[in-house]
């Protein structure tokens, strides 16, 4: 599974908006990495941020 693919998967199964440090812990990835690939995944609209800092699926 690709990261991206893989923080995405996280965030949805935290069923609420996380940090990036939860999708760090949670996923068990660099922060590097989840860092790319929050910004990938910001880039295609595929997560929204409803509060600061905090981000859930746009598809929710």
């Amino acid at each position: 599974m690709e990261n991206k693919e893989k923080v995405l998967s996280v965030i949805r199964e935290a069923g609420k908006p996380v940090t990036a440090g939860e999708v760090e812990k949670l996923s068990g990835l660099d922060r590097k990495t989840v860092d790319k690939a929050f910004k990938e995944l910001k880039a295609d609209g595929s997560i929204v941020s409803p509060v600061r800092c905090k981000w859930e699926p746009a598809d929710k």
